[in-house]
Order: C-alpha cells, then structure tokens, then sequence
C-alpha cells in the first residue's frame, strides 16, 4: 500500500495553479548540489536535523514547488528557517521581482544566514524571533502561543514551516497557523511539514523509522517519542491540523503522506498545503 496524496480543491480539472516546468526544476535542483560556490555552513555549526544539507535543501525545493504550487515571483515567508538549508536553493529559483524573508529562535542560524546569503541575494532577509523553545531557545521571552511578526497583513503569497510542527506542542501550532493566515494575500498558500499519526502509522510497521516510536500523551492530539524531552518529536491525531485549518477558515489543498511511518512515499515527514480563502 502507498501513501495517498489527497487533493482536496481544485476548479474543475484546472491545476491549483500554473503548470511549472518540470525539466527546469530538476535542473536547478542538480545545480543545487553541485555549485559549489552556494554558501554552505560546516558540519558542526548544523542545527537542523541530520542528513545532507545541500540534497535535503534542493529536494524541498522540489516539494514547495510541486506540491506547493511556489512561483518564482512569490514574496516568500519561512518560519523556523534555521541556517538556511532551504533559503540556499531558493537563491536559485526565486526571481528578483519575488522576495524571501527568513525567521527563527536561533540567533547564530540567523546570523549565519545575514553574512552569508544577504550580501549575494539582497532579496533574501533574515529574522531573529525572541520566541521561547524547550530546545533551540529556551530564555525566550516570547511565548509561542503569543507568537505575532512584524509584517504587515496580507504580506505573502507564500508561507512555509519545515520541521517546525514536528516540534511544537498544539496549543502554538493552532497559534503558527493563525499568524500565517493573517500575512498570507487571499489565494496565498501555507506548507506544513508534520507527523500524523494516522491508523497506519499506530499500527507500526516494521519497515516505519525506529527511531520515532510515538506514543500518545494523555487524551492527545499529541503524541511524544520521549516524555523527557517532549519537543524532540511531537506527532498529532489524524484529523487535528483539519479541525485548526478548519477553524481558523482556511482550506486544505492536499495532504500527502510521508515514508517515515514505513509507506513508499516521495518525501520523508507528511505535507499539508493549506490556502486562504479569496
């Protein structure tokens, strides 16, 4: 059995917006991972998860574009963008007519980001948010259920948060998603990465990642693979991101289903894409 990808609008057969040039994005992605004069930060200063920065960065530009509908012109907004293993492909897609501005708890990601990819890409900017977090910033004087940037409403076609869900417990997702709603332009889009803990991936597979063996926190929606460290990996009941999606007047566009639960899959954690209503 394979993960479904589930679109859930679409105006007739039309796609949910223009066809991208497939053979174009595979070329920029290979470019990606060999130009070796994009910036790269060293192994040890990577905060960001494991695996390769430069391949993991170029295959989530494939997803943001694919599944995400991204346009090369779009006023992009990347909330938790760490040290800029995503900002890094976007250099190489984003036109100068579209903008990037990156956010996140860590300052030295975001100072990191500010030597390096700003003085060659003056449309990429970056942030630091004072916003507190178990792991990452944990004298934050921002609380996450506060959470409120300083754009201006409607400021972006396009929101995302990479491994941003995965560790924030419920309460702050509802709160993510809600200051996302009120940056994004009507018809403007919002990507989520997540763990959804549907049937399938309570039943645990064996061929599922060891390495998150999930299990529900009280009544839930949570689901916590340490209890001592709770926000090293947070997954949710099948459903939540709806009821919040729903709740806040937003729609859901697809949702697809990630290979981490033991499913074949074309990408790791699940996708949500979301729009907000013209």
């Amino acid at each position: 059995m394979t993960a479904a990808v589930t679109v859930l609008k679409s105006v007739g057969d039309a796609p949910l917006r223009p066809d991208f040039d497939e053979t174009r994005l595979a070329w920029l992605m290979q470019g990606v991972q060999a130009n070796r004069f994009l910036p790269e930060p060293t192994i040890d200063s990577i905060f960001v998860g494991d695996g390769d920065y430069r391949a993991i960065g170029s295959e989530f530009l494939g997803h943001l574009v694919r599944l995400g509908g991204l346009l090369p012109d779009d006023r992009v907004l990347d909330i938790g963008s760490g040290i800029g293993r995503i900002a890094v492909p976007l250099t190489q897609y984003l036109t100068p007519a579209g903008a990037y501005w990156g956010v996140d708890p860590v300052a030295d990601g975001v100072a990191w980001c500010k030597q390096h990819i700003t003085p060659v890409y003056d449309n990429f900017r970056f942030d630091h948010i004072d916003v507190a977090h178990h792991i990452y910033n944990p004298k934050g004087a921002i609380k996450g259920e506060a959470l409120r940037l300083s754009f201006e409403p409607e400021s972006f076609e396009f929101i995302f948060m990479v491994s941003v869900a995965t560790h924030l417990p419920p309460r702050e997702i509802a709160a993510y998603i809600r200051e996302a709603r009120r940056l994004l332009v009507p018809g403007g889009r919002l990507f989520i990465t997540a763990f959804i803990l549907d049937e399938v991936a309570q039943r645990a597979l064996p061929q599922r990642d060891p390495r998150l063996a999930f299990k529900r926190e009280g009544e839930g929606p949570a689901w916590l693979v340490d209890r001592t460290a709770p926000l090293s990996a947070v997954g949710f009941d099948d459903g939540f991101f709806e009821r919040v999606i729903q709740g806040l007047g937003l729609s859901l566009c697809l949702k697809s289903l990630g290979h981490w639960r033991g499913q074949k899959a074309a990408h790791y954690q699940d996708i949500l894409v979301v729009e907000k209503k013209g």
